[in-house]
């Protein structure tokens, strides 16, 4: 749970701050003006652009996050006269001097010499995000690896034509996450480029189990000794990902796929399907050491890899059509864990930023801020203010926009 005693009194903008502080928002003025400087030396003069102000900044995130609440193909709309238009906050801010702070924004205005990292525009800023993550909340003992749902709004995806679906370009990075699977927090993120011959581009790792491999060590290299117990999907399962986490202290439970994991070492026998017919429940286990291999049958064999249950301890999974199955304990936590995390993506995944620029550190800018709303909204419903106002997500983002705007009629809008 959270770390610290939020007050009664705390505000949408009390929780966002606790990830993205004053002092970060005073560096993406500082940037973006020095980027703005800079950018005037090299192509000529704007007469139209004055350095933007920190009360500007946080304007400029609250029009970006309200896209958000209500999904807009373009944050533009605001000012329209359209269905998407929002009189009640197009007002803080002209639709031209918006135009002006997107088109200088940056984190990061100058490359130094020592930096080799693609994502170095935005480093700094998923550094300072990631420090707020670990000093806010302890997660659970139970947490889960996985790519979150970010894909586009599935109510315009609906309404869209095949020509504008052809013109969007596809994303050029995976966002993968460590996320406590009893709470829904996010404590940790990691982007990998899908381009590049860096160490970590596709050029270097030529097979997708070793990349996923890696994405495993990354987000759980602050988890080492801390007894935590990770739930894994079929592309990051595998023998000797689970041995090396075990040195480490870290237990695993995931589910196997012959076509997607790394099978290397695993007894054949266990990977092929039985040719006797079996009954809903059936399951074979094989053992090594800690390590148990556990093949079970539920209307097709299923396979889990595990270290964190003893394969002898009995389960179940419930079904509402055909009762309870028995299956080993481990079956039925990986069931439990996975379904809530399925939960979580139907509530939050439909509150990412609409905006979908084309620069790369740009759409994981955008991405990672909302994440970080979605967990100032999972610290404020775990806090004494919660019982005192009641906000759903909807409404949690409509305060925390009117705030960033400076807006003093903050109540929620039912």
């Amino acid at each position: 749970g959270p770390t610290r005693k939020m007050p009664l009194t705390a505000s949408a903008m009390d929780f966002f701050q606790l990830f993205v502080p004053d002092n970060v928002l005073k560096n993406m003025v500082v940037q973006t003006n020095m980027y703005a400087k800079k950018y005037q030396e090299r192509f000529g003069s704007d007469d139209a652009w004055i350095d933007v102000t920190l009360t500007e900044m946080k304007a400029f995130l609250g029009y970006m996050i309200s896209t958000s609440i209500h999904h807009c193909e373009s944050v533009l709309s605001i000012w329209s006269s359209g269905f998407y238009s929002n009189k009640s906050i197009a007002l803080i801010m002209t639709q031209s001097r918006f135009e002006k702070i997107l088109k200088y924004f940056h984190i990061v205005a100058f490359r130094s010499s020592q930096t080799t990292h693609s994502l170095y525009k935005i480093q700094p800023f998923l550094d300072s995000l990631q420090n707020g993550f670990d000093s806010a909340f302890r997660p659970s003992q139970a947490q889960v690896l996985h790519e979150p749902l970010i894909d586009e709004d599935p109510v315009f995806i609906a309404t869209c034509t095949e020509r504008e679906l052809r013109k969007r370009k596809k994303r050029k990075f995976s966002l993968w996450v460590r996320q406590c699977s009893s709470t829904g927090f996010i404590c940790q993120i990691y982007v990998h480029l899908k381009e590049g011959s860096g160490a970590d581009g596709l050029d270097a790792l030529k097979n997708k189990p070793q990349l996923h491999s890696m994405v495993a060590k990354s987000l759980c290299q602050n988890a080492s000794g801390k007894n935590y117990i990770i739930f894994t999907g079929p592309s990051i399962t595998s023998l000797n990902l689970f041995e090396e986490f075990e040195k480490q202290g870290i237990y695993c439970c995931g589910l196997l796929s012959t076509r997607k994991s790394d099978c290397t070492g695993l007894p054949p026998s266990m990977l092929n399907n039985s040719e006797t017919p079996q009954s809903r429940g059936q399951y074979r286990i094989r053992m090594k050491g800690n390590m148990s291999l556990i093949c079970w049958y539920n209307k097709g064999h299923f396979r889990f890899l595990t270290n964190a249950y003893s394969p002898v301890q009995q389960g179940v999974i419930i079904k509402r059509k055909s009762g309870e199955i028995p299956c080993p304990l481990a079956v039925e936590a990986f069931a439990a864990h996975l379904s809530y995390i399925c939960k979580y993506d139907d509530k939050y995944s439909k509150y990412f930023i609409s905006h979908k620029p084309n620069k790369t550190w740009q759409q994981v800018f955008w991405f990672a801020i909302s994440i970080a709303i979605n967990n100032a909204y999972i610290l404020y419903k775990m806090s004494e203010a919660y019982h005192v106002t009641r906000y759903s997500r909807a409404q949690f983002g409509e305060r925390l926009v009117k705030e960033l705007l400076g807006l003093e009629d903050t109540s929620p809008t039912h």
